[in-house]
């Protein structure tokens, strides 16, 4: 038994944001049927390298547990076969911009009337409302927009985005959180709700303390590299063969540092006595700090800095992350068998439940792998049908 078993999830959604959304939704055991457009599909069915047997690893690795519809939304045989579904699903997931599933006669107006009960989730770059919603959303210019890049990168160098897309991912996130609410709300009322979801929005909700500091002087926060601007020693150091974090939270763990590196003078000195005085001093104790630990390896200094219970860890590659046996521990790398692309890996859930945990069940579709099984078993349609509208081109 999954948490969403038995719930249907039309995905209209493409890319990131809204893919990302009901993967979750697909893990907690929804079934997701992902409406995708004939010969061409999500975008992201064609972005790489890199690809495996023609499949994009980029699509892989956020469309696993759905099925594929290949149907032109604006052909005139879509309709009824849309309809039909709506009349069966619980959610309804949309990532187009605002206005675009109006016009083709799926808006949440429209599918309100017809099906009250439906939770229908909107995912849009500024929101369904407000003088920017009909405005296109990527994941950088939010980013940008969002102030996220103004505070990423050196101080003295140019902005950065970060090296995941977060806006996209984490409004995914939210969304699927949007609609868990809804779906419990609706267990209660009966009635579905529209959960509307702007990029923009996420990423300054994501600013949290950052937006903490303007609100309380007045002033933006700089770029600060991977200092902290209330921690210190909150940063990343090198070594004499590698780079390390070190967040030292609290004054008893400086003290414990100051241990480990044989340095009781640190943990004398009034200048990093207390967090405030290591922030306000900060540029003094890095100094000294990168000077005691390029003496030290990079494997050793972090094993005996956790060893006294000293928060840090290496700056690892991705190859090295994904490596660590605590991952694969956790189930946290997934091997699956994928029809054209063969053996793949990817990513498993961190959500880890005592009784009713996600679970990841089938690989990626490749495209319109589902059409004729979805038409036949959940429409009604004949296999004549079916073919009828293959050659009329309304699906694939």
């Amino acid at each position: 038994m999954r948490p969403l078993d038995g719930l249907l999830v039309l995905d209209f959604s493409r890319v990131l944001s809204g893919p990302y959304c009901t993967m979750q939704l697909a893990d907690l055991g929804a079934r997701v049927i992902k409406i995708e457009q004939p010969g061409r599909g999500d975008e992201t069915r064609a972005w790489g390298p890199p690809f495996l047997e023609g499949e994009s690893s980029y699509f892989l690795s956020v469309n696993r547990n759905k099925e594929s519809l290949a149907l032109d939304l604006k052909h005139p045989g879509a309709r009824p076969i849309v309809e039909a579904l709506i009349d069966r699903a619980d959610v309804i997931v949309e990532n187009f911009r605002p206005g675009t599933m109006e016009r083709l006669g799926f808006g949440y107006a429209a599918v309100a009337v017809r099906r009250p009960s439906l939770v229908y989730c909107s995912i849009s770059g500024f929101g369904q409302t407000g003088p920017r919603r009909a405005e296109p959303g990527y994941d950088a210019v939010m980013q940008a927009e969002g102030g996220l890049m103004s505070i990423t990168g050196d101080r003295d160098g140019p902005p950065f985005r970060l090296g995941v897309a977060i806006a996209d991912l984490a409004t995914g996130l939210f969304a699927a959180q949007g609609i868990l609410a809804a779906l419990l709300a609706r267990a209660r009322t009966g009635r579905g709700q529209l959960v509307d979801l702007g990029m923009l929005d996420t990423v300054a909700s994501l600013l949290t303390y950052q937006a903490g500091i303007v609100f309380a002087t007045g002033t933006s926060p700089g770029r600060m590299g991977n200092q902290h601007p209330s921690i210190a020693p909150y940063d990343t150091f090198a070594t004499a063969d590698g780079d390390f974090v070190l967040a030292v939270g609290n004054d008893d763990q400086f003290r414990r540092m100051a241990a480990v590196l044989e340095s009781p003078a640190l943990a004398s000195d009034a200048r990093f006595a207390t967090n405030s005085d290591r922030v306000h001093h900060y540029g003094e104790l890095r100094s000294v700090l990168s000077g005691i630990f390029v003496r030290w390896t990079r494997d050793r200094v972090v094993r005996a800095l956790t060893d006294a219970g000293v928060p840090c860890g290496a700056v690892r590659s991705v190859t090295e992350a994904l490596a660590d046996p605590q991952l694969a521990a956790r189930e946290m790398i997934v091997p699956l068998d994928h029809p054209i692309a063969g053996h793949v890996r990817v990513l498993g859930n961190p959500m880890k439940l005592s009784e009713t945990s996600p679970a990841i069940r089938t690989p990626p579709p490749s495209l319109g792998q589902h059409t004729a099984a979805i038409l036949q078993n959940e429409v009604g349609l004949s296999d004549d049908q079916v073919a009828s509208l293959r050659t009329a081109g309304a699906i694939a």
